[in-house]
């Protein structure tokens, strides 16, 4: 064993534990790879630094960013809306239904935003419906994983094998080279969570509710004596069937409903208290009830001069501390304090959200008093946004920047630069960066995205993670590091079957992505499995595959996938859940897996 080859196992060594124990953030990590490999002279200054102009860095880039247009012109939102309708299924229906629905948007968009999105849907679900979240948050956990090994654009996992692949001179994969052998274990995967689901613990229907609340206020709508909403039925509004929006309590002439049916009919003048998150009331038709329309400067706003005169405006949630000038003020007086700055709209009262949303609410909102804790959402004018933040006692916790107003031709374009970029990478008529490229030039053009909200919004560790991990693989490869593993392996599993040493490869593999990242688990087992292969004189692709596939099917551990954290954090599951349902899982998987793969030898 040569120097270089220790001195990759002592970077990979230190990398895992560093991953594993998550002592430093995943992109210092990545960092000090890069930093170690030249220094040690393990790899070039350039080869050190090619991970940044990776075509998979720069494809998972593109993707991130055509996820973030979609989730901006209303293109998730439109499937959230489709989704929801699968609550009319009883619950052993529902679970393969959610598990496929949640695969099938996984296998194109990336499978964290697919299972955060499914996690507040099912929230709310379980709330209106009263169904325990536990025994659906799992199956589409697992399914958004198995969904994105589907396809190339699946999961960043995939792109990162089949560009190291190519690095080491194996022909790449195509858009749906795999999907079948992908849909395959979808299959299995469906079938087993459908009949485990009966063994997942019941929980609590509004247990989830908690963890989505910090965006969520108790507003005042005032029917106008014009409105369209006058003379129906609160259930024929249009805000009714948005499980964003609950209604409070209706107020008629300083007579309270504390329960008002849906069967409601409402009067000029009424008043709903409603509870809802920012981007739901943005929602609410302005010409119904007495909200400010959306190209209205902020209420009583009164510019120094005509040049301060702006149109645009932002949702500011503003966070009350002690010593604030607003404690004890009424929520009617604290609008007269700022009238010259921003427009109070609504409140979030921290005692009534520790007591589970049905403690102290309030008669009529204009009459709270704010106390230490509290939040308000104004609604300001972008000039005067330095006041804000120069107030004492008082944090501006978030900006929101967007008006929340989708517009139907971006929304179009966005959903169709989507499919452009599936149809012209799986056509092979463009590879897929560059479809990705052409997909995020088109959202340019359109105006569909802003550059200065991207950056922002990208998930820059991941970025640096990859960029990091993909020199450590060349490293690998330039010191002998894979071929000297690989002789063990061979040495160890000789004599045995090729099956065996296939099966052997998806084990070892899986095991080690269940503690560390399955990016980092994919690039430095990929080039192993290729020379095991070439030793064996297999063909690679069947190793490869094992290795994309085992690397994401992170099942028996909360840590080994993004989705499994999610889903863990909401205190639902124990860790013994994943290891007994996501061990039981894997095994499966690991038999059928390797059995469909040995095909291809």
């Amino acid at each position: 064993m040569s120097i270089e080859i220790i001195l990759v196992f002592v970077i990979i060594g230190v990398t895992v534990l560093l991953f594993a124990t998550e002592f430093l953030p995943i992109d210092k990590i990545a960092f000090l790879i890069i930093v170690s490999l030249v220094l040690l002279g393990l790899t070039t200054p350039e080869e050190a630094i090619s991970g940044f102009s990776s075509p998979a860095t720069i494809t998972i880039l593109m993707l991130m960013i055509l996820a973030i247009g979609l989730e901006e012109n209303g293109v998730i939102d439109a499937l959230t809306q489709s989704i929801k309708r699968l609550k009319i299924l009883p619950l052993v229906l529902m679970v393969p239904a959610f598990m496929v629905v949640s695969a099938t948007i996984s296998a194109f968009i990336s499978t964290t935003a697919v299972v955060v999105i499914f996690i507040k849907i099912i929230a709310q679900l379980s709330e209106k419906y009263n169904f325990s979240t536990s025994k659906l948050l799992m199956p589409i956990s697992f399914a958004g994983i198995l969904g994105g090994s589907c396809t190339l654009m699946g999961t960043s996992t995939n792109l990162l094998v089949n560009s190291v692949s190519k690095k080491l001179g194996v022909e790449q994969f195509s858009f749906f080279e795999f999907t079948l052998y992908g849909v395959i274990l979808l299959a299995v995967g469906v079938v087993f969570m459908t009949i485990a689901s009966r063994w997942l613990p019941k929980s609590n229907p509004n247990e989830l509710v908690e963890p989505y609340i910090d965006n969520t206020f108790m507003f005042t709508l005032t029917v106008k004596e014009k409105s369209k909403a006058v003379g129906k039925t609160v259930s024929n509004t249009e805000f009714y069937k948005n499980p964003d929006i609950k209604i409070l309590k209706l107020i008629r002439e300083d007579i309270v409903n504390t329960a008002p049916g849906p069967h409601t009919t409402l009067q000029a003048n009424d008043q709903l208290v409603v509870l809802s998150d920012v981007k739901a009331y943005a929602s609410i038709s302005k010409d119904d009830f007495g909200l400010s329309s959306k190209n209205e400067t902020v209420a009583n706003y009164k510019p120094k001069n005509e040049s301060d005169k702006v149109e645009s405006y932002s949702y500011i949630e503003l966070l009350i501390l002690p010593g604030s000038e607003f404690i004890d003020k009424s929520f009617s007086e604290v609008k007269t304090l700022l009238r010259n700055v921003a427009e109070p709209l609504g409140i979030q009262n921290s005692q009534q959200f520790k007591k589970g949303m049905r403690f102290r609410i309030p008669k009529i909102l204009k009459n709270t008093n704010l106390q230490a804790g509290d939040k308000l959402l104004l609604k300001a004018n972008e000039s005067e946004f330095k006041y804000l933040y120069s107030l004492d006692n008082t944090i501006v916790l978030m900006h929101h920047e967007e008006d929340y107003k989708i517009n139907p031709f971006k929304r179009a374009i966005s959903f169709f630069a989507l499919l452009m970029v599936i149809g012209l990478a799986a056509s092979g008529v463009l590879t897929i960066l560059t479809s990705t490229l052409t997909g995020v030039a088109l959202l340019l053009l359109t105006d569909c995205i802003n550059l200065t909200k991207i950056y922002k919004k990208v998930n820059w560790q991941i970025i640096f993670l990859l960029a990091g991990m993909i020199p450590l693989g060349i490293a690998m490869h330039n010191s002998g590091t894979d071929i000297w593993i690989s002789d063990r392996l061979l040495d160890l599993l000789m004599g045995h079957s090729n099956i065996i040493v296939l099966g052997v490869l998806f084990g070892i593999t899986m095991l080690m992505s269940g503690f560390i990242s399955n990016n980092a688990t994919a690039v430095i087992i990929t080039p192993i499995a290729i020379t095991l292969a070439a030793g064996l004189n297999l063909p690679p692709k069947p190793f490869i595959l094992a290795v994309m596939f085992a690397a994401n099917f992170s099942f028996f551990t909360p840590m080994g996938y993004q989705t499994n954290t999610l889903i863990y954090g909401t205190g639902t599951y124990r860790f013994r859940h994943f290891v007994i349902i996501g061990g039981l899982l894997s095994i499966i998987l690991l038999v059928v897996g390797t059995l469909l793969l040995s095909t291809m030898l």
